[in-house]
């Protein structure tokens, strides 16, 4: 039987989403038992050092690590590796380099996802994310054009995320709702929500003010939708 292998623990409650969202897809395509879901191997490893501190602050390098995981997912033989965090993707080319396993990008996934005739996308991500320009190159490849947040508004992105990863889902929301609102005003038409814990704060707001793209439901739909179309729900 096929393996997915996911390499997370970046963050642990971002991670146990991205799963959530694969079972519930897969349902949503047919399965109605144990037997017709997918396989996944799951790497939870939040010692994984900080990406965006590595990125911003030249603090420990989260690579090495990165690429431990994904030589335990390799030696187990999976034939596809998802990586639900979106700042590990600085690093897409070294990892795809050196695992055997093709790995599905994250940010490419999202931004294929952007409503046709969006002109102005606001970037939401952690700001080692941001200052590397992941979203916002991959957003002008495909004609878009980047919103950047100030740094008054990537703050409450910042804090958004933290407040997430400390279980804080209504103060997470808050700080949210305040970055959108900035964003709005600049004439941001819609979001991609370019960090794994944002989509769990976004599940919080009552309205939100904007489309928002969720990065993780998209590496899961990339991620069944290549399962499903080789076939790796059905028992071998």
């Amino acid at each position: 039987m096929p393996l997915i292998g996911i390499l997370g623990g970046m963050g642990p409650a971002a991670t146990v989403d991205f799963m959530d969202r694969v079972v519930r897809l897969t349902s949503t395509a047919g399965a109605t038992c144990d037997q017709q879901h997918l396989p996944l191997l799951i790497a939870n490893l939040p010692h994984i050092p900080d990406r965006s501190k590595a990125m911003l602050e030249a603090g420990e390098d989260p690579l090495p690590a990165m690429l431990d995981g994904l030589d335990m997912l390799n030696r187990n033989g999976v034939e596809l590796i998802a990586i639900p965090c979106n700042s590990a993707h600085h690093w897409y080319d070294e990892m795809r380099r050196h695992s055997k396993a093709p790995i599905l990008h994250i940010a490419e996934t999202c931004v294929a996802a952007v409503p046709l005739g969006t002109r102005r996308v606001a970037v939401l991500a952690t700001g080692g994310t941001l200052n590397s320009g992941l979203y916002q190159h991959i957003l002008s490849a495909h004609g878009i054009e980047p919103v950047v947040p100030d740094d008054a508004t990537q703050q409450r992105i910042d804090a958004c995320i933290h407040a997430v990863k400390a279980g804080e889902f209504g103060e997470s929301a808050l700080q949210l709702a305040a970055a959108l609102a900035d964003l709005e005003a600049r004439g941001a038409q819609a979001a991609v929500m370019g960090c794994t814990e944002i989509p769990l704060a976004a599940r919080e707001l009552s309205a939100p003010l904007m489309t928002l793209v969720d990065s993780t439901l998209e590496l899961a739909r990339a991620t069944v939708s290549h399962a499903l179309a080789r076939g790796w729900n059905m028992r071998q």
